[in-house]
């Protein structure tokens, strides 16, 4: 096995510390995992975990509970959650626990291992009858004030009506969401976000925010894990997201259509 220092992310393509935390520390007490090409499963490339090839994990999760207990175990690593906490119902986020729940294990998580390494994911914005605009303004509103002795910054993003998305959500008859919309509701955002000090950026959207004040960010995140690991890092943009992502390379370790959450807007389920 060829080993090359790596940032790895777990994951996008299924909640990890949600559903898999067992088997993420298996394979890190292994050493490496087994990564899988998910459009060729027969293609498969042996990734090394040990401590001295990764520059640092990106966790990505709705709910972190089961995996807060065992941190210690990543004591010897640099890492950081994106954590995704959204208003939606159990008619969209249809296993995701009560967010009463979700909240206490945020503020449980940011107090064990710091604000700056808990980045909370408004994502995706969708609008409908029931989500319309004012309703996203009072929840995020409600959020931020619940979260942001929690967090340093939020990222949003609004929904792609990719067709499985749009297939799986057909009967919620949501709306198409025009850019002149995209932008009031961002700006709206913005201005809640700087009433509680959080900072705001955006992920990979097509539409420039920064008029509202609003910066296009990188989830996976050179800069910040270079500030947690207090080293410099080398790290391209990775040609394998969409154009208007900026995160830079990452190796994801996880599979599709293995989250239980099941929400109706997920690409990955």
């Amino acid at each position: 096995m060829k080993n090359e220092k790596n940032i790895i992310s777990v994951s996008r393509r299924t909640d990890i510390p949600a559903f898999h935390n067992d088997w993420f520390f298996e394979k890190l007490k292994q050493g490496y995992v087994e990564v899988k090409n998910p459009f060729n499963p027969n293609q498969i490339r042996n990734v090394s975990l040990k401590k001295e090839d990764v520059l640092g994990f990106v966790f990505w999760t709705k709910n972190p509970e089961k995996m807060i207990g065992k941190l210690n175990l990543l004591k010897d690593y640099f890492y950081y959650f994106l954590f995704t906490l959204n208003p939606y119902q159990k008619d969209i986020e249809t296993n995701v626990p009560e967010k009463t729940k979700i909240i206490d294990a945020f503020k449980k998580l940011s107090d064990l291992i710091g604000r700056k390494k808990v980045i909370w994911r408004y994502d995706p914005i969708l609008l409908s009858e029931k989500y319309d605009q004012n309703y996203h303004f009072e929840q995020f509103d409600d959020l931020a004030n619940k979260l942001h002795h929690h967090t340093e910054k939020c990222i949003i993003s609004f929904l792609d009506l990719y067709r499985k998305t749009k297939r799986k959500t057909k009967h919620l008859n949501l709306k198409e969401v025009s850019e002149n919309e995209k932008i009031e509701i961002a700006g709206k955002f913005f201005e809640i976000a700087k009433k509680y000090d959080l900072k705001i950026q955006s992920c990979a959207e097509k539409i420039d925010f920064t008029e509202v004040g609003i910066p296009a960010g990188k989830c996976i995140d050179d800069e910040l894990i270079s500030e947690i690991s207090r080293q410099p890092l080398d790290v391209r943009k990775d040609r394998n997201q969409r154009k208007e992502c900026k995160c830079v390379q990452s190796i994801d370790i996880g599979d599709y259509n293995t989250c239980l959450h099941h929400c109706l807007y997920c690409y990955a389920d």
